[in-house]
Formats: structure tokens, sequence, C-alpha cells
């Protein structure tokens, strides 16, 4: 029988978009004080629901501000959804922005403890894995540089080592497979793959869509924050493809 590991039930995210122009944190306030802030109301997604099984790859397909993004960041617990709810079982990685929580001013070094502890690592565990995390990264020789003299290539690798070392039961990738050289972008690839073999639960958005393809056997296609095809992989493509061609 097939285990339900995620479940996301009319999920609706709005934001509140300022249209004054403010200056400054005083202005703001003197504004929003005297009433004098307006506020558009924009839906980034508006009633999103699936649900996958342990093992299910689901690609997310959509053109820029469809909400894909967005809709990570809501399963993820990043954001709290404006309506519905979402569900899981179990830990779950999100390749998001790779790099976003390193403290510039910190080593390389120093950084894999920063940034394993918002991961929610144990320091015992990042000294069991500090050696494999820096092989991965193949920046040994900058390991103890700053990372603010880092490239963001360098940045992006070393933030995928440190979050794809456990092994989790729901991934999250935005965008992560373009990181890097050539060399890199397989090595990364390969290592994703390799955490399919062992049933980890994929969400994946890509503007590759060959890359989707490959990696997954699901799909839904967003549209103004609505999900507009779901399905097989083969299936929704075709929809995307459409859209692509009009």
């Amino acid at each position: 029988m097939s285990k339900t590991v995620l479940k996301v039930e009319d999920v609706s995210m709005r934001f509140n978009l300022s249209s004054e122009k403010v200056d400054d944190l005083k202005d703001y306030v003197i504004k929003l004080i005297k009433r004098e802030l307006n506020f558009q109301e924009f839906w980034a997604l508006q009633n999103v629901s699936f649900e996958l099984q342990k093992g299910d790859r689901l690609g997310i397909l959509g053109f820029n501000g469809a909400g894909k993004s967005t809709l990570l960041k809501v399963i993820a617990g990043v954001l709290k959804p404006t309506q519905g709810k979402v569900t899981t079982q179990g830990k779950i990685v999100p390749l998001l922005e790779l790099g976003a929580g390193f403290d510039k001013q910190y080593t390389g070094a120093e950084n894999i403890y920063l940034y394993g502890a918002m991961l929610g690592y144990s320091k015992e565990f990042i000294n069991e894995k500090y050696d494999e995390i820096v092989e991965f990264s193949e920046l040994k020789d900058f390991i103890d540089v700053p990372v603010k003299n880092y490239s963001s290539g360098m940045r992006s690798r070393l933030g995928f080592s440190i979050a794809t070392v456990v092994e989790p039961e729901i991934l999250i990738l935005d965008e992560v497979l373009s990181v890097g050289d050539e060399k890199f972008k397989k090595k990364s690839e390969a290592k994703i793959k390799s955490m399919f073999d062992k049933g980890v639960t994929v969400l994946f958005v890509s503007h590759n869509l060959k890359q989707v393809q490959d990696l997954c056997n699901k799909a839904i296609l967003l549209e103004k924050g609505k999900i507009i095809s779901q399905g097989s992989i083969e299936e929704v493509s075709e929809a995307y493809g459409e859209k692509l061609n009009r």
C-alpha cells in the first residue's frame, strides 16, 4: 500500500503589495499611522491541491510569476499559507536559495556549522559529516577563506553539499541543478538520483523541461497561481509545450 508523505489542500497565498513609495522605515511607520498606505492584494497561489506518495517525483512547471517558488516555500514551511494546509510525513530538506543563510564574514568551514544548524543538524552530526561535505564541494583549498571571497558558484556548491549530506523523506529543489560548472552539475544531478534510489519524494522546479522529464514521474502546471494541468510528466509536458508555442 502506498504511503502518502505530502498532502497540499486548497492552499492559497496572498501578499499585500504597497502601491506607495516609502523611502525608509520611519516614513513607512508615519504613513501607516496616518493610514496613508494603500495595499493591492496579490494572490500568488489559489486553491492548490495535490498529494504525493513515497517515491513520487513531482515536476512543477510554469512561466515566471506562476507561483512555483512560492509553493515550494509554503511546503518547506518558510511561508505560512493564507488559506489551506500542508501535511507532511518525515524530514524535509529544502534546496531553495543555496547559501542564502551564509554569513559572508565567516569562513566556509564556519558556515558549514552555521548553515547546518539552520537546517536542523546537530554539531555532532556535522562533525561526523564535515570531511564528506568538504570533499563533495571541491572547496578544500578555500574552506578557511571567508565566504565573502567566494563566487556565487562556490557558495552554491557549498550550500548543496551541506544540504544533501542527510537522507530526507522529502527533497525540495528549486533550480539548484543549474549551479556551478558542467562537471559539478553532473555530479549534483548524480547525487540527487542516488537519493531517488532510496525512495525519497521530490518536488522539482526547473526551467529546463528536459531535466524535469528525466527526473520526474508526475507534474503540475501552474499559471497565475492556479493548477491548470496535473498528471503524468508526459501529459503535463504536452500542456506546457502548447503554452510555449502560443
